[in-house]
């Protein structure tokens, strides 16, 4: 390999741009002619910058430099440096040239022979190490290179199982690294694991989708989370066989596990990360614990939720075995994706792959860190996009999930956003793809940025509705403020508009969506308080009265047009002991605690008969902006009273008229029902039930204290 001392360094910046650095203490930093080696190409020097350290020069080529092997610059004195590549990378011509469109990168199987793919237009050579999983000895084979920057190696024979990695050469740097397409990874992510063998048993398909995004109700929750209780009555704990067991129960006789999703009545559960991810190992006496937003290999089972880690082909199966068992009590499965940023960025595949491509970089060519954890995800460059979106379709295909939910989605670009959505339909076509669209500091166009304020720019899309949360519950980044159903006055305006999808009911209100489907409702997720520790810690009242506010924000959440989000627990009073952001917090804050559903199985019944309200009749759930203005009513005729009034709604369900009536006074409060037929009261908010819980025969009606009331005619 050719050895440099570099006395001075030199960057492909363009295609036809070297900048070249010469620190002063060579020659002053002076030099007048720079030469392309064995090319006889003479650099024309364009511009010169003096930096605290170095004179700066840049320089144009005259013709496109091949990439793939190491270009030397020679300057006057006779002294070489290698040609390192800079911000060549990051440029449109670049990512023109070496777009590859085709979908065969990582390891494929076909006709007896093994095919090994890798996208690195920078390496000047590239190699795969290869060993049998019970042996040490390893076998080194050369890549060939392509056009399109892609290195390929064809050997005969099926390796399903043998462990693989790449090694790249770049700069005159080599690194070893798992390919980011691996489809399954060794015990603690050593090595990638070839894949070509299909377990028959545990082949899955997504469920049909439902018509709208509005009919679903969304439960997330985390693997661990789920069944680490010591009273979940589930063997496997912090496992994906957990989802498995069936008719598990508590101590006492309570159901827990599917069977419990299954009796609550949502339609999706959204699984918090699946993919490998680091915080923790896989070994089995690990006592650390994280979310998972840590991500190391896309298109890889999580090995902490396996019971055989060190099987990388067990994992997948286990992985499917959840889903599939999910898909038997009809619940559809959405998985949290974490595609805006890696772990750690120096460490990554793509890093070691095409350095400083995969990821965005400041005007002055820092990283970015629009994601607080050191790297944004460069999604608008062609094959990051690439990447995402055939990692999205991997997960459609192989392991048949209903639909996505994209961390931080405001990192991302609205462009490959759309190429996700039109991907998607191919697939499963009205799939539910909903994101967090937080307007985050990360180098690329406003206008480009998937997040709220460009929500017309991907319309069938969801995203997390913080006008919804922040008007119900109070502010997340301020742990004080209170939203309408912690007794904050005058937000009656506000909560009018978010119970109606956020879509703007008059021309004086400024939607936030265009459609309800793009309107995700929620008051509480993984991140941030719970809405029962919050209520703790705002307000000095005993816990039947926060009760009251918890199940007055709850039964926003599922009464309002758009699209219910529940998070785990959330129906019985979910706690972390007020730890705001419980990533590592461990098992003790973070599991579901199975007791409370025994505790407080009065709120989970009270929320499953919401559900199947919401569910009987379909203006609870108008899947467009028109049904909502020709349908509803909404009145403030107090302070802290809204009424939602649906009239001439008998074509979508069994009821034609609906009214709905939201109170966080904490005194009674008289109300005159409107004149006509008698009304049938569904819920009061202390009880619901989908066959009634009373009949008025007046129409004067005395509202409890912070409560909700759903009253059919």
């Amino acid at each position: 390999m050719l050895v440099i001392n570099r006395l001075y360094e030199a960057f492909l910046d363009d295609i036809y741009t070297i900048t070249i650095l010469l620190p002063y203490s060579y020659y002053d930093g002076k030099s007048t002619e720079f030469f392309i080696k064995d090319e006889g190409n003479s650099l024309e020097i364009k511009e010169t910058q003096a930096l605290a350290e170095h004179m700066k020069y840049i320089c144009s080529l005259s013709t496109e430099l091949e990439l793939g092997k190491t270009h030397v610059i020679i300057d006057e004195h006779g002294n070489e440096t290698d040609l390192q590549i800079g911000a060549v990378i990051r440029s449109p011509q670049f990512d023109e040239k070496y777009y590859y469109d085709g979908n065969d990168l990582g390891v494929t199987y076909v006709d007896g022979h093994t095919t090994f793919k890798v996208w690195s237009p920078t390496s000047t050579a590239v190699k795969v190490r290869l060993k049998k999983q019970e042996t040490d000895e390893v076998k080194q084979y050369d890549l060939l290179r392509q056009e399109k920057g892609i290195w390929e190696l064809v050997i005969k024979g099926n390796y399903d199982g043998f462990l693989y990695s790449f090694l790249t050469c770049n700069n005159l740097i080599w690194n070893e690294l798992i390919d980011p397409y691996a489809k399954s990874v060794s015990f603690n992510s050593q090595w990638g694991c070839i894949v070509t063998k299909e377990d028959p048993q545990v082949l899955v398909k997504p469920l049909p989708a439902l018509s709208s995004p509005t009919d679903a109700i969304i439960y997330e929750l985390n693997i661990r989370d789920f069944s680490a209780h010591p009273d979940s009555g589930m063997k496997h704990k912090g496992k994906y066989l957990s989802f498995t067991e069936k008719n598990t129960r508590t101590s006492n006789g309570y159901s827990t596990g599917v069977q419990y999703l299954k009796e609550l009545g949502v339609t999706h559960v959204e699984l918090l990360p699946v993919n490998d991810f680091g915080g923790v190992t896989d070994d089995k006496e690990e006592t650390r614990y994280n979310w998972g937003y840590n991500p190391l290999y896309f298109n890889a089972p999580e090995g902490s939720y396996s019971l055989a880690p060190e099987n990388p082909h067990e994992r997948i199966n286990e992985l499917k075995r959840l889903i599939q068992s999910l898909h038997k009590e009809n619940i559809r499965v959405i998985l949290d994706v974490v595609y805006n940023h890696v772990f750690i960025r120096e460490e990554s595949s793509f890093e070691k792959l095409v350095p400083g491509y995969f990821f965005r970089h400041d005007e002055n060519g820092m990283p970015a860190n629009g994601t607080g954890v050191g790297n944004d995800f460069a999604s608008e460059r062609l094959m990051a996009r690439k990447f995402i979106v055939d990692s999205i379709e991997y997960w459609l295909t192989e392991y048949g999930v209903d639909g996505f939910r994209f961390d931080l989605m405001g990192i991302l670009d609205v462009d490959t956003m759309n190429c996700i959505r039109e991907k998607v339909e191919s697939v499963l076509p009205n799939a539910i793809l909903i994101g967090e669209g937080w307007d985050l500091n990360t180098p690329i166009p406003q206008e480009k940025k998937a997040n709220l304020r460009n929500a017309d720019r991907i319309p069938n899309i969801g995203q997390f509705n913080d006008r919804f949360r922040d008007t119900i519950k109070g502010s997340t980044f301020n742990l004080y403020d209170k939203g309408f159903a912690l007794g904050r006055g005058h937000l009656e305006n506000k909560v009018m508009h978010v119970l109606s999808g956020s879509i703007g009911r008059d021309e004086q209100e400024r939607a936030l969506f265009k459609e309800p489907v793009q309107s995700v409702n929620y008051v509480e997720s993984h991140d941030n308080h719970t809405l029962w520790d919050k209520l703790k810690a705002c307000l000095q009242e005993d816990n039947s009265s926060l009760m009251k506010r918890h199940r007055l924000a709850t039964a926003a959440v599922l009464l309002s047009q758009g699209i219910p989000f529940l998070h785990a627990g959330q129906e019985f009073y979910r706690t972390k002991q007020g730890i705001e952001n419980s990533y590592n917090s461990g098992d003790d804050i973070n599991q579901l605690n199975w007791s409370d559903r025994e505790k407080y199985n009065d709120y989970v019944q009270f929320v499953q008969e919401l559900i199947k309200i919401r569910k009987s009749h379909g203006a609870f759930r108008f899947p467009n902006v028109e049904l909502i203005k020709q349908h509803v009513q909404m009145k403030s005729e107090k302070d802290n009273l809204i009424t939602v009034h649906y009239q001439n709604v008998r074509s979508y369900g069994p009821w034609a008229e609906i009214l709905l009536i939201f109170t966080s006074d904490i005194n009674s409060v008289q109300y005159s029902l409107p004149k006509g037929e008698q009304w049938m009261c569904l819920a009061n908010g202390e009880k619901a039930s989908i066959n009634g819980i009373g009949i008025n025969k007046t129409f004067n009606m005395l509202l409890e204290p912070v409560s909700s009331y759903v009253l059919v005619r």
